[in-house]
């Protein structure tokens, strides 16, 4: 906890999230939403301490269960890897806070040492890895900041038929307006999409994307950018309003097909594939 002039962790609280009424956070400690570092609960009382860790479960009113099913790929004492579907957070955000896929698979295996090594959007499916150990997490996570995690994805999206496969988008990706959005804007580029056609339809195509770069919504942005936003995309080219509802039967086509990569621990070759899939009769033409 930060340094401050409190005497008890339930004023700090309240300090930092004024938000929130106390009265509020007085029935989440009661309800043993409020914990210490090793995951007990604490007490209404407990008293402040610099330093301490202390995680509290975020809540949302009247929060909806999604109707959706995730699938354990794989778990070992290091890792597990999700099949997470449309619609699904990874982790809490915005007006999702109970139902994410992260507190389903604690409830699920019990271990609550679960971290995500990576995101996918909510609205992107496919697979997740995450470290079950703390002691060997950062060997996993280094796969990712030294570029030796392999990622394939897949899409459909409109035909480029003037473009020759496979190619390479590379461009500077920044944050644009409104503040969820991303764009791309000239300068050194920062982010950089391998991609090539695995089926041509008549309107739609169904591309292989393997980025090498990891920006936000790089695959959409650079998608969009070559003139074939993803389908169903709600945010690319153009944002839908922020109050539309989600529409179950046009998820965004996108998923997140395979992770591969070399095991830091016993240099096994790893290969995970997704149970999900995509076809362009799922989408008209």
């Amino acid at each position: 906890m930060p340094p401050g002039p409190w005497s008890s962790v339930l004023e700090c609280l309240c300090a930092r999230f004024p938000a929130i009424p106390r009265a509020v956070w007085q029935d989440r400690f009661a309800r043993g939403r409020v914990l210490d570092g090793d995951g007990r609960p604490l007490p209404v009382c407990a008293p402040y301490r610099v330093g301490a860790q202390v995680r509290y479960f975020r809540e949302v009113a009247d929060e909806a269960d999604i109707p959706v099913k995730h699938a354990i790929v794989f778990a070992d004492a290091h890792l597990l890897v999700a099949d997470k579907p449309h619609w699904l957070p990874v982790t809490p955000a915005g007006r999702f806070a109970r139902d994410t896929l992260l507190a389903r698979l604690v409830r699920e295996t019990g271990n609550r040492d679960l971290v995500p090594l990576h995101r996918i959007d909510r609205a992107t499916a496919g697979l997740v890895l995450f470290s079950a150990d703390p002691a060997t997490r950062d060997a996993y996570q280094a796969l990712f900041r030294d570029r030796r995690m392999g990622k394939r994805y897949e899409a459909l999206a409109p035909a480029l038929r003037e473009l020759a496969f496979p190619l390479v988008r590379r461009s500077r990706i920044v944050r644009g307006d409104p503040f969820f959005r991303m764009c791309e804007t000239g300068g050194e580029p920062n982010s950089q999409t391998r991609i090539d056609v695995l089926t041509r339809g008549p309107r739609l195509w169904h591309y292989a994307l393997e980025p090498v770069t990891g920006r936000k919504h790089q695959l959409r942005v650079h998608m969009a950018g070559l003139g074939a936003p993803i389908a169903n995309d709600a945010v690319y080219p153009e944002p839908a309003p922020r109050d539309t509802p989600d529409d179950f039967a046009r998820p965004l086509a996108l998923l997140a097909a395979g992770l591969c990569f070399d095991d830091p621990l016993d240099g096994r070759r790893r290969d995970f594939r997704s149970a999900l899939s995509l076809s362009l009769s799922q989408t008209p033409d």
